[in-house]
């Protein structure tokens, strides 16, 4: 009976923090495997650009007319609706 309230404890935490995580991960890897050419993304330090070429580890951003930079595909935070960039 002395465990009960540990074992609870360690429920309770599984559920609010644990799971939501392991969801959340789940979710940035699976947007991250389906990046493709034409994309819109923000990625770290909340660069806006349209994706320009994609490979095994880096992806090229459209920032402005011709300018292009590389950054890590893990750098990427958000997939943004087509047409976001044209508007900013």
């Amino acid at each position: 009976m002395s465990f009960l309230p540990i074992i609870i404890m360690f429920a309770v935490l599984y559920f609010l923090m644990i799971r939501p995580q392991m969801k959340r991960q789940k979710e940035q890897k699976t947007m991250i495997e389906a990046l493709a050419k034409g994309d819109e993304v923000i990625a770290a330090g909340g660069l806006v650009g349209k994706v320009t070429k994609v490979t095994d580890a880096y992806v090229t951003l459209e920032v402005a007319n011709g300018t292009e930079i590389v950054v890590q595909k893990g750098a990427v935070a958000t997939l943004l609706p087509k047409g976001t960039v044209k508007e900013l």
